[in-house]
């Protein structure tokens, strides 16, 4: 059998196991000695499958290892006798010994503590972003480079200073505790938020990439759905609204990697049980008595699952919109509620409002302006859409806007 597809899925999958307990022992200045400890594992399994080939339960080989790693890490140096090992004789048996539990329900405490201590605000949204993608989701550097558009070189410095800022802050491993947690968790569900936009508008070529960076965010919001103390109305109605926009993902981009236009998107290719799941989510997230940005975006994220192209919709989606900007203002969300103020008041109110924002540095300004004056001014209609190629980053967006002006 061949081991070379089984060490990267599992490295996916159990490295941020692994990292998460071991720190959660060592603590965050330890965190180096974590990955190391983690990484090596993985390189001896490289080795030894190689030539013996994977074990029955490949996980569980991984664990041991990695176990017996830490221990031999822990008696190599003072940490143990110094620190371990008198805080587990204090107070216990003398004959216990130490050891490290890898069973899973500590492994997810230990990931939903990291989560906490990556996600703190004493480092920025984009080092929380990148360090959650490294410790929490199993994501090679050169992976998160590729995310970023950015270099490893780069990657490796901002997750340097991010880990040594967070050591500076002496921030600990451990979930807030009750008074805490409204003020702790709402940074941990802006790098979620982050993390799942980070995939959804990748402008990364790599298309596996992007669907995995959401399935992550998506992950990392679960495990926070599934803990009692975490389990809040915002968390389902963020989890709600990934869940309706990974829905369309496969419709969003055509074979060669184009991006397709809502209004030209296939609804079969809609994920009907992401669509489900996310109605149940945001049910959960109706309890309560407070409404966040992320139950309104699930709003709106919802209304775009429903395939009638109906006055109800467009005019449901329009006040989530309102409600929205009156929340917090953002141009880009102003841009998009003209495109469904087209769909209710027509094009020439889209248009008037539309321009009224004056993004001239954005493509999709121009590109939205595009659409709006097609069938009303052709010329204009072209001009916008020129302006749009000119300005767009990517060459999915570039195929895209190429499209609309083959059509004029």
């Amino acid at each position: 059998m061949n081991s070379e597809p089984l060490i990267p899925h599992l490295f996916r999958t159990e490295y941020r196991k692994i990292v998460s307990v071991l720190c959660r022992h060592f603590g965050f200045r330890e965190i180096e000695v974590a990955e190391d400890i983690a990484s090596d594992t993985f390189l001896v399994a490289t080795q030894a499958w190689g030539i013996e080939g994977p074990p029955p339960n490949p996980a569980g080989w991984l664990y041991n290892t990695a176990k017996n790693k830490a221990k031999n890490y822990l008696h190599r140096h003072s940490v143990y006798e110094e620190k371990v090992l008198p805080e587990i004789q204090a107070g216990l048996d003398a004959d216990l010994t130490f050891d490290i539990d890898l069973t899973p329900a500590n492994i997810t405490d230990s990931q939903l503590q990291m989560l906490f201590a990556v996600c703190h605000p004493a480092i920025s949204d984009e080092s929380q972003v990148g360090l959650a993608l490294r410790i929490l989701c199993g994501f090679g550097i050169q992976e998160i480079a590729d995310a970023f558009l950015t270099t490893k070189e780069v990657i490796n410095k901002r997750l340097t200073r991010a880990k040594e800022r967070l050591r500076e802050a002496d921030i600990r491993i451990e979930m807030p505790g009750p008074a805490d947690m409204g003020r702790r968790l709402e940074p941990v569900l802006t790098a979620i938020y982050l993390l799942f936009n980070e995939g959804y508008y990748s402008v990364s070529q790599d298309r596996t990439l992007r669907k995995d960076v959401c399935m992550e965010a998506m992950r990392l919001c679960t495990m926070l759905v599934e803990n009692n103390a975490t389990n809040k109305p915002q968390v389902n109605a963020l989890l709600a609204m990934m869940c309706f926009h990974a829905s369309r993902f496969d419709a969003r981009t055509d074979a060669s990697g184009a991006l397709v236009m809502y209004e030209e998107q296939d609804p079969g290719l809609w994920n009907v049980d992401l669509i489900r799941n996310g109605v149940v989510f945001l049910q959960c997230a109706a309890k309560g008595d407070t409404v966040s940005r992320y139950h309104l975006e699930a709003g709106i994220a919802y209304w775009h699952t429903q395939k009638e192209d109906s006055h109800e919709k467009w005019s449901n989606i329009i006040y989530y919109y309102d409600q929205l900007l009156s929340l917090c203002y953002s141009p880009i969300a102003a841009l998009n509620r003209a495109f469904a103020l087209s769909k209710v008041k027509g094009k020439a109110e889209a248009i008037r409002q539309t321009e009224a924002l004056a993004l001239e540095g954005n493509h999709f300004y121009f590109a939205l302006l595009g659409e709006l004056y097609d069938g009303i001014n052709q010329k204009k209609a072209l001009d916008n859409l020129e302006n749009a190629l000119r300005l767009a980053r990517t060459a999915a967006d570039q195929q895209a806007i190429r499209k609309r002006i083959a059509a004029l």
